[in-house]
């Protein structure tokens, strides 16, 4: 099967020195000034001086004030203490007209997608008072959305850039006064204007409405009153002003230094104020990001990936974040120019310490801080660049990606402030899960003493062997005692009394292993390693025991030291024992713990567990499904590689559930009778017992041990005895890969010639894959490719797919991915590994246009490959092996590991052994299969009956949680049948009601718990007798005859009350005006000739007066 690796074009060239500046390059400084013009950029363009009220060149000249009586020059001046857009704002507008004259008051607002808006017009008419300069207050009124805070009745209020208040004087006549107001600015007789600041709109008060809610909607107006809506992903307004970043990763995250990581994909903002901001950082970024680390190695080679971003052409973009050899952070930058700029830190991250990292980034300058328990390291460079960074036209990756391997490491909360730029004290981002980092660094410190002591010990025994080596040859009896004797060991230690006794276990078994054998590497990283799998294999030997699970809580410290050596299959053991209770409490802190060093050190299992725990959401796992995405993509690309891997202890995963008796008797072994017969008819020459006989040893299907090489015999024996096709290109493609046997190209060309020639769709797809990979002549590779494809081959829809992805195919020129990703996609859809790996990475993208982003859907996927893991395969087939040789402990033990996993037939069978052999079963797994049928996980429908038996056996094995749940059952309106009753002993005439029922679960309950504690038992029996309690109180006759008292004293005391009232009021009255002031209808005189024509209007154009009634008309539209 061909598999390729990505393309070199990828991935860009690091640059690690600065460029110099081109004189082209237009700074985002001189950018902006202009932008700060906005619906001023005439005036810009003419030069001149902007004024918040003062006279200015777009004033009308004035002469002094003893030569208007003479000159009688109009003019018009604005006066306003406070120049802020606030309602009822006065201004005070000084003016003089020679004529009879109209003066009109418009102000006039602009934002980022509409200039020129009026806001509010005010006009009147003055011909009596000619060539006298009169003063005059208006009181400025603007629309609720520009001056109030968005509440529970005004929801979308606006950002408003600038407001100009411009006042004018028009001669004209009082006949043309009605007509529509289209003066014209620029034509009056006297003019001026002045600026008014926004207020932002979270700085704005609240508005009066002076409406009485009713009592619900008042009660949601109460709950919502200092509750800002939050769209996904993004920063409102009010968390852009106060810093307030995205939460990109909020759980632990291990990170093994694979070729996987977490995908985060960010979509343009909603808000369109915001997206007008971020376009206009896309050539002048500022932004901010902290991450938390707990940092392992430094990079091994090359560079491991941190944070980067990948564009949309699947090019590095800004900002690149890699750590180097020597514990560096290398940056690198997109330029607007095209070219990429990298640049290294001055100072390295520590190992194996939690510390955060924060970047910054503002235009040309880059902020990097490394922030630790007690260290502050900080690097400062700028540079003479404009970057690019346009973050919605690609994806962040944390970690590795199909580009670069990530870091060995543990990340931590990382936070991202999309439009901010602060300083490392202003950062919020705390870390949240203290007893799991605290675990961590608990961890690690105690494996750095258990490898130093296994290396230690090693190194004194091979020396010991070397000084005696010398003397082996020169005395024969010498020889025969070390061949035969007692092996060498260490007795007299160089460790202190403290270290031995807190490692007893571990150096006991140091002092039984043989470190002699041939089978201990002289490495001494491996010889850990070794000591680890030794530990885990005698610990599994005990498990596999009559009674092993009963002392499983023993193991646990020689697990641990398993783990400390770096063989991570013990990690995962003790991951599930603490978060099963198997044997030992329940601990979620440690099982989280080994879940997350287990998967570090890239035990598959423990991988896997970790992406059903946050897929599913369950355990206390976040539902995260890129956190799901980036554990399971490592075990399908592992999935796809171990396949082409015949050593190892792999199986092909098989779905054989335990109450299916045809499949169970199906299964054999090398003495059994079915393999027998299947040897007997392939031996007389039956092409189909040869090919299944072949196929069950090279996989190991069936319960067969896997064994490669006697697979290949008969593969062989069939090519060429039996002419049978599919036996013809098995054995040709063992050939050409040389698994299992010598390759022999020459021969393997001419069987897969001999088995295309019959027709086999899987022999043309083979021709081709020669011809790319033996004769690179892509002409007949894709000619082959596409017979095959015809034939419905899938392996041929996935290589032509290679072709157009790696820009080969022949006669279309350069890459085309679109075309690629329909292979692909087909090839998936016909059950290919790599195809489907590839959809799964389009759709956590979301970089293609075929494939929309869709992470639920990318993690289907990718889950669907990982369980077809070899590895997994193993753990399951020595599950079943055991149930078939009935050692039940052994079966139950790695039904429970496969089950962690999410393996639905795994789970399945776990229950029937609970079913069919409860003795050997604890507690807790009861429990933890009621909870599998109750909520119904994958392709197990919910299933409430079987979840209530499971809970009534945990509860007669005497967990107090087996009552509680069945009382939740109850509680919910579901009813417990009546066998379950009499198998719990209760006797259904006496408790025939769900409140007896649930009085005595509850009792049992607290009676099984721990009665000198509050438990939840307790509680829940005392709510009970609480709410029994209320209500017989509310049917009793005793609260009715209360409520009519209490009501008649309420009356009486109200009429009294009202009578004392009245008898005050009459005594206090006095004749004459009312005390009250009265509004009057009349003004004064100077006022009263303007009175009538006045018009006061807060309008917008457009119907935009109408959108304080509307709150869905907002002023700012595109």
């Amino acid at each position: 099967m061909l598999v390729l690796m990505e393309s070199s074009r990828s991935t860009p060239l690091f640059v690690m020195s600065s460029f110099h500046a081109s004189q082209n390059v237009a700074r985002r400084v001189g950018h902006l000034q202009v932008k700060g013009c906005g619906y001023l950029q005439v005036l810009c363009k003419q030069n001149f001086v902007l004024s918040f009220g003062k006279e200015t060149l777009q004033t009308t000249a004035v002469t002094p004030q003893f030569q208007k009586n003479m000159d009688y020059a109009d003019f018009i001046y604005l006066n306003i203490l406070e120049k802020k857009v606030l309602n009822n704002s006065e201004v005070s507008v000084q003016y003089l007209c020679s004529k009879p004259c109209i003066v009109s008051l418009e102000a006039v607002a602009s934002s980022e997608f509409r200039t020129g808006v009026p806001v509010y017009r005010r006009r009147w008419k003055d011909e009596k008072n000619l060539y006298v300069s009169r003063t005059r207050q208006v009181h400025l009124k603007f629309p609720s959305i520009m001056v109030y805070r968005d509440d529970y009745i005004l929801r979308n209020s606006i950002i408003v850039h600038s407001v100009i208040l411009y006042a004018w004087i028009s001669h004209k006549s009082a006949s043309n006064y009605d007509d529509e107001q289209n003066e014209d600015y620029q034509a009056a007789v006297a003019k001026n204007y002045t600026f008014l600041e926004a207020v932002p709109p979270f700085e704005r008060p609240y508005k009066d409405h002076k409406v009485c809610l009713q009592w619900g909607a008042d009660y949601l107006w109460m709950l919502q009153a200092n509750r800002i809506p939050q769209c996904p992903h993004e920063s409102d307004l009010e968390r852009l002003y106060f810093a307030d970043g995205v939460q990109v990763l909020d759980f632990i995250y291990a990170s093994s230094g694979e070729k996987t990581g977490i995908v985060k994909k960010f979509e343009q903002f909603e808000n369109k104020e915001l997206e007008t901001v971020r376009q206009h950082q896309i050539d002048y970024p500022m932004f901010t990001v902290s991450i938390w680390l707990y940092l392992l190695h430094h990079c091994e080679k090359d560079l491991c990936g941190i944070l980067y971003f990948i564009d949309s052409k699947e090019m590095y973009g800004t900002p690149a974040v890699f750590l180097n050899e020597e514990g560096y952070v290398h940056i690198q930058m997109h330029l607007m120019r095209g070219d990429d700029l990298a640049v290294k830190t001055s100072f390295s991250l520590p190992l194996k310490q939690w510390f955060r990292l924060d970047l910054s980034f503002k235009g040309g300058q880059i902020e990097v801080s490394s922030v630790g328990k007690n260290l502050k390291r900080h690097h400062h460079q700028s540079f003479t660049e404009d970057f690019y960074y346009d973050d919605t036209a690609g994806y962040f990756v944390l970690g590795g990606s199909g580009y670069v391997n990530g870091i060995e490491a543990f990340f931590g909360p990382v936070k991202y402030y999309r439009l901010n730029v602060l300083e490392t004290e202003q950062i919020s981002n705390p870390l949240h899960d203290k007893d799991t980092v605290e675990q961590i660094e608990l961890y690690y410190e105690r494996c750095m003493d258990i490898q130093e002591i296994v290396y230690d010990y090693r190194y004194i025994v091979k020396q010991g062997e070397k000084t005696h080596r010398s003397c082996y040859y020169e005395s024969y009896y010498l020889e025969l005692m070390h061949k035969y004797g007692e092996k060498s060991k260490c007795d007299a230690f160089m460790w202190g009394k403290e270290l031995r006794e807190k490692y007893h276990t571990l150096f006991k078994l140091l002092q039984e292993m043989d470190f002699s054998s041939p089978d201990v590497v002289e490495d001494g990283s491996d010889t850990v390693i070794e000591v680890g799998q030794r530990i885990f294999e005698k610990v599994v030997k005990g498990l596999s025991s009559a009674n092993g699970l009963s002392n499983l809580g023993s193991s646990v410290p020689l697990l641990v030291d398993s783990s400390c050596c770096g063989y991570h299959k013990a990690s995962y053991f003790l991951a599930v024992i603490f978060e099963t209770g198997l044997g030992v409490p329940v601990d979620r802190v440690k099982g989280l713990l080994y879940s997350l060093v287990g998967a570090q050190g890239n035990e598959r299992l423990s991988v896997m567990n970790l992406g059903y725990k946050h897929y599913q959401g369950i355990n206390n796992y976040p539902l995260d499904l890129e956190l799901s995405y980036a554990y399971y993509s490592n075990i399908a690309i592992k999935t796809s590689l171990d396949q082409h891997n015949i050593k190892g202890e792999q199986a092909f995963v098989e779905t054989i559930r335990l109450m299916d008796d045809e499949l169970l008797k199906a299964q054999t072994k090398e003495n059994g009778d079915v393999f027998m017969w299947l040897k007997h008819e392939a031996t007389r020459g039956n092409a189909a017992a040869q090919q299944r006989l072949a196929q069950m040893l090279f996989w190991g299907q069936q319960g067969v041990a896997k064994n490669p090489e006697a697979a290949i015999e008969w593969y062989a024996k069939g090519a060429i005895e039996t002419e049978d096709p599919v036996l013809i290109y098995d054995y040709a493609i063992v050939l050409f890969k040389g698994q299992g046997v010598k390759k022999n190209v020459k021969l393997a060309l001419e069987l897969m010639k001999k088995a295309a020639a019959k027709g086999l769709p899987q022999a043309v797809n083979g021709l081709g894959w020669y011809y790319h990979n033996f004769k690179r002549d892509y002409r007949k590779a894709a000619k082959h490719w596409l017979i095959a494809e015809e034939l419905g081959n899938p392996d041929a829809s996935y290589n032509l797919g290679v072709l157009y992805l790696d820009g080969i195919y022949p006669g279309v020129s350069g890459r085309n991915q679109t075309v690629a990703a329909r292979y692909f996609y087909k090839a998936a859809q016909g059950g290919h590994i790599e195809g489907t790996l590839r959809c799964s990475v389009y759709y956590i993208t979301g970089n293609m246009e075929d494939f929309p982003r869709d992470p639920e859907k990318a993690v289907i996927w990718a889950k669907h490959i990982a369980e077809k893991n070899g590895y997994l395969g193993h753990v399951i087939r020595k599950a079943l092996n055991a149930y078939l040789e009935l050692s039940w402990h052994e079966a139950l033990l790695h039904y429970i590991l496969a089950a962690e996993t999410g393996i639905e037939v795994s789970q399945s069978n776990l229950a029937h052994i609970c079913e069919e052999r409860p003795e050997y079963q604890g507690r807790k797994a009861y429990l933890k299969m009621g909870d599998f049928y109750y909520y119904g996980y994958q392709n197990q429908s919910k299933d409430l009956e079987l979840s209530m038996r499971m809970y009534a056996q945990a509860a007669l094995e005497g967990d107090s949680q087996g009552f509680f749940n069945l009382a939740l059952v109850i509680e919910e309106g579901n009813s417990i049948p009546s066998y379950i009753l009499d198998h719990l002993e209760i006797d259904q005439a006496l408790h025939s009601s769900n409140t007896s029922l649930l009085q005595e679960l509850y009792y049992r309950c607290w009676n099984n718990s721990n009665q000198e504690s509050i438990s939840p038992c307790s509680l829940a029996l005392l709510y009970f007798y609480m709410r029994v309690l209320w209500n017989n109180v509310l049917h009793s006759t005793l609260i009715y005859f209360m409520g009519t008292f209490l009501l008649s004293i309420l009356v009486a005391f109200a009429v009294q009350s009202f009578q004392s009232l009245s008898a005050r009021n009459s005594s206090g009255r006095r004749s004459g005006p009312l005390s009250h002031d009265v509004p009057s209808s009349l003004g004064n005189d100077s006022e009263d000739a303007t009175r009538p024509v006045q018009q006061d209007e807060p309008t917008l154009s457009n119907d935009l007066s109408q959108q304080e009634s509307n709150s869905q008309n907002p002023l700012v539209t595109s």
